[in-house]
């Protein structure tokens, strides 16, 4: 990372900003953090030495706070759920703006139109997993126990569904059961279609996939499965779960691993 930049950190919810954080920290690094009050954890304030809070729709205050910094590189890192940003957004004139001038205003466009302002005003929006390489799995199985060969059919059948989802631009997420679609991901999320399509099987087992989208923009949003996740699989009979290598990121991945070898889960890595 080159020494004259100044980076700038656009923190969503979950462990993800404070991870990015840790890394750049260790690279010699302090950012300078944007948090959503919609959605980043209160504990932000004891990880960055500067935190401005700001509302969702608040584009114009974000420009404003990045440039009094001297931030000219920007991280977008954490979850802003979907029904949050179609549900609970107040619009400032800058985003009222950008939603003007969109064809589509699905999350991809929205957050995609924000990157594209934020360059045109002189901050380059990164890779958001540039700090963090090592916890992006490498193709094959993650965990002590591989896929049976049942298992692997249906995570196979689910990689075909969750590409063409992927492929329309809509969720990453796909759960299947005995070579049957059960639920694919829309806006609510991994863990609340996994909790769907719990209710759909009458206790049988289920199989789920999590794939990048085929053009993931991986500036802001990247694929992550993390412990909250592995435990509410257990919980509701996941016995398999196939991510994408090298561009899901694996939060906590030791203790992760640990759990889901304890529960019996096997994982893939899959490209």
């Amino acid at each position: 990372m080159e020494s004259s930049n100044k980076y700038g950190l656009i923190a969503g919810n979950g462990k993800f900003p404070f991870l990015v954080l840790e890394a750049a920290r260790s690279q010699g690094i302090e950012m300078v953090v944007a948090a959503i009050k919609e959605e980043t954890f209160p504990e932000i304030e004891k990880h960055a030495a500067r935190v401005h809070w700001l509302s969702l729709g608040q584009l114009g205050k974000l420009i404003k706070t990045f440039k009094a910094e001297g931030v000219n590189c920007a991280i977008m890192a954490g979850q802003v759920k979907h029904k949050q940003i179609f549900s609970s957004i107040i619009p400032d004139f800058k985003m009222i703006q950008l939603l003007a001038s969109l064809a589509t205003k699905n999350t991809d466009s929205l957050i995609g139109g924000v990157a594209k302002i934020l360059e045109g005003e002189g901050i380059h929006l990164l890779d958001s997993t540039v700090f963090l390489r090592p916890l992006l799995p490498e193709p094959g199985t993650l965990t002590s126990r591989a896929p049976s060969e049942e298992e692997r059919k249906d995570l196979d059948y689910g990689y075909r569904l969750a590409r063409e989802l992927g492929r329309l631009d809509l969720g990453q997420t796909v759960v299947v059961s005995d070579s049957a679609c059960v639920a694919l991901e829309a806006m609510e999320g991994t863990d609340a279609v996994i909790e769907r399509a719990a209710t759909l099987v009458n206790g049988r087992p289920l199989r789920v996939v999590k794939l990048a989208k085929p053009n993931q923009d991986l500036r802001f949003d990247v694929p992550v499965i993390g412990m909250a996740t592995v435990r509410l699989m257990a919980r509701l009979k996941v016995t398999a779960l196939a991510i994408e290598a090298r561009k899901t990121l694996m939060i906590d991945r030791n203790e992760l691993l640990q759990e889901a070898n304890a529960s019996g889960l096997a994982i893939v890595a899959v490209e």
